[in-house]
């Protein structure tokens, strides 16, 4: 079905990319990875502490390097950070190998969302539902360049995994006809 093309899921932090991607991952029959996870690993600590210590530059630098080293393997269905696909080169490696799935969420799910976990560094501000719709602002003008974007839903994220398998379907449908 995907010719050999690693599905990446971009979006914001909350809008449910893990949590799809390891449902889509299974139904597929490959496997998923986290590129925070990834990040992490590669770097000894955790998202949180390599902002505090080395700054934003620096862990976005690490993401570009992760990404570019997981999209190697073709059988993969690959979350990423919520600003990866704002880096130009890694959207540019993502255009070149995968099919790229934006899951796009409105704001007030997405903050509910983000609001039961204390990992979000770029919220831990004075007002983090402005700084919550910044993001989306400046945000989802690029993550419209995915090939394929579904809507988050409050449902049952097996069904937002069904949505995502039934547009990439019609995506490649379109691409080969």
């Amino acid at each position: 079905m995907l010719d050999g093309r690693a599905v990446v899921l971009v979006g914001m932090m909350g809008a449910g990319k893990t949590t799809v991607g390891r449902r889509l991952a299974a139904r597929l029959g490959r496997h998923f990875v986290d590129s925070d996870e990834e990040v992490e690993k590669a770097a000894g600590m955790s998202i949180e502490d390599i902002f505090a210590t080395r700054g934003e530059a620096d862990f976005r630098a690490g993401e570009v390097r992760v990404i570019a080293r997981l999209l190697k393997d073709r059988d993969l269905v690959l979350g990423t950070g919520g600003g990866a696909f704002m880096n130009a080169e890694t959207r540019a490696l993502v255009k070149a190998s995968a099919v790229s799935v934006w899951i796009k969420a409105d704001f007030e799910l997405l903050f509910a969302r983000v609001q039961r976990r204390s990992n979000r560094p770029l919220l831990k501000t004075a007002n983090p539902r402005q700084t919550l719709q910044e993001l989306i602002d400046r945000r989802y003008p690029t993550y419209a360049e995915a090939d394929v974007t579904i809507v988050s839903r409050d449902v049952p994220q097996d069904q937002v995994a069904s949505d995502v398998i039934e547009a990439l379907l019609l995506h490649l449908g379109d691409r080969d006809g």
